[in-house]
């Protein structure tokens, strides 16, 4: 990956994914301003790639074995400002500015209740 990165990343960090037996790794939406989680989905190489290039954020369907940009169908878009890669390389923390829901049940976010009490 080169450094034409519209997103901030550390391109050391970045090389130190570890992506699973299906060349996927889980990714955690956070909302940039106020730091709540928004929702969990999964990326491959390419997703990322794309979503360092282009800003809006781009994940990989496992239902659907195709990509999907957040926000195209559902016009709830994210664009991610920084991507984080933890200590072990196999989870991705992007902090992200969202626009309208985060969930596809119309929740801000997919950790909206619904949990143990």
């Amino acid at each position: 990956m080169s450094n034409n990165w519209v997103v901030s990343a550390n391109a050391s960090d970045v090389s130190r994914i570890r992506y699973n037996d299906q060349g996927l790794i889980p990714v955690i939406a956070q909302d940039a301003t106020t730091r709540q989680v928004l929702m969990l989905a999964w990326a491959d190489a390419e997703a990322i790639n794309r979503t360092l290039h282009e800003g809006r954020v781009t994940y990989f369907s496992r239902s659907r074995q195709e990509y999907w940009r957040k926000g195209d169908t559902s016009g709830n878009t994210q664009v991610a400002r920084s991507l984080h890669v933890d200590c072990d390389g196999d989870v991705v923390l992007l902090q992200v500015d969202q626009k309208g829901p985060s969930c596809h049940t119309g929740q801000d976010t997919c950790f909206s209740g619904g949990g143990p009490q």
